[in-house]
């Protein structure tokens, strides 16, 4: 199973929507509120490339970006191959 790390906040739909993907997906991911702790902000940052938009997207260590991006792969039938 394919570790995935998802760096968000609060009231973000954009979030909402990634996360309800993965939860469809019946996959187990982390989730860390950038919002309300500085050293996940640093590490997002860090980990993106300093990118600040959430969500940002991981699977095993990947960069897959944000939630449109997350969409895009699940659209063109790629998702799946990475979550295994």
């Amino acid at each position: 199973m394919a570790q995935i790390t998802v760096y968000s906040g609060p009231q973000c739909p954009y979030c909402d929507k990634a996360k309800a993907l993965l939860k469809r997906k019946n996959v187990a991911f982390e989730d860390f509120n950038v919002k309300a702790d500085e050293v996940k902000l640093s590490e997002m940052l860090q980990k993106s490339g300093g990118r600040k938009t959430i969500p940002q997207i991981f699977i095993d260590g990947r960069h897959i970006g944000g939630c449109d991006d997350l969409y895009a792969l699940e659209e063109a039938g790629k998702l799946d191959e990475l979550l295994v």
